[in-house]
Formats: C-alpha cells, sequence, structure tokens
C-alpha cells in the first residue's frame, strides 16, 4: 500500500500562527484547524487541560440550535489545537461566532465538568478546568475579530 500524504501535513507548519482556519472541505464537512498555540514553537497544552476544554467545548456546541450542524470536536494529537467538523450548511460567519461563543463559555464555567465521571469518560480523573480556563482566555482576544478572510491558511 503506498501511504498518501493527507492534507493537514501539506500545511506548512512553519508559517501557522494561532487562530482559526477551514483546514478542509469534504463534499457537506467542513473541517476547522483551531489552532491555539504556535506548532514546535516548545509550548503545547497541557494534557488534562485540553481534556476539559474538549468535554466543555464539544458539550456547549451540541447543547445549543446548531447541534445538528456539528460533527466532531477534538484535540489535535499535537496538543496545539482541536478540529471542529461541521456540516457546509454552517457558514463560515456562524462558525467563528459559535467558536466565540464557546470560548466565553469554557472561560466562565464554573461547575463540573460534562462527562467527566468513570461511567462516563476513559480517563475521568485527568481534568483541569484552570487550565481550560486559560485556554480559552488566550484565545478570546485572537478570534474576537476573526473574519472569515482570516481562515485562510498563510501561503
Amino acid at each position: 500500500m503506498e501511504l498518501k500524504q493527507i492534507a493537514s501535513f501539506q500545511v506548512d507548519h512553519t508559517k501557522l500562527d494561532p487562530g482559526m482556519y477551514t483546514s478542509r472541505i469534504d463534499g457537506d464537512v467542513v473541517t476547522y484547524d483551531i489552532r491555539m498555540v504556535k506548532p514546535n514553537c516548545g509550548t503545547y497544552l497541557p494534557y488534562a487541560a485540553i481534556h476539559s476544554f474538549e468535554h466543555l467545548f464539544a458539550t456547549y456546541v451540541r447543547s445549543g440550535e446548531l447541534s445538528d450542524q456539528v460533527i466532531y470536536v477534538g484535540p489535535m494529537g499535537c496538543r496545539t489545537g482541536f478540529y471542529f467538523l461541521v456540516r457546509d450548511s454552517m457558514t463560515p460567519e456562524v462558525a467563528i461566532k459559535l467558536v466565540n461563543d464557546m470560548l466565553q463559555f469554557v472561560a466562565s464555567y464554573e461547575g463540573p465538568i460534562p462527562g467527566a465521571t468513570e461511567k462516563e469518560c476513559g480517563n475521568y480523573r485527568e481534568q483541569d478546568l484552570e487550565g481550560a480556563h486559560a485556554i480559552a482566555n488566550k484565545m478570546i482576544p485572537i478570534l474576537r475579530d476573526w473574519i472569515p478572510e482570516n481562515l485562510k491558511y498563510a501561503e
């Protein structure tokens, strides 16, 4: 079998800055790259903070009126951000607003992490709500004025 180079490995990671980008479009599925730290600079998102952020991000976007357009939320293995997959019926403007609303939600969330019990989660003990707050608070000023024209990767 010949291994193909996948689209996300074709992005020039030396030119990536924190932000929100359209990673790919496959039929009616749009994948957004929500980059939270600059790749390969020695600072990565801590595991427990990513885990809490993921639970809050996924719960928030699947609880609102746009939930039927959300396909997937998940962290990148490199710990520099998240993938957010939606149906193409969600316009880029709406996707940006939803991510901004989610960041505000995560930044101010207090209480138990949704889905973080032994019955609900495969690693329920590794959680860091304060770390999730820090991730959200760092991203809020970056994405606050984001517009669809910013969704393109730098060339």
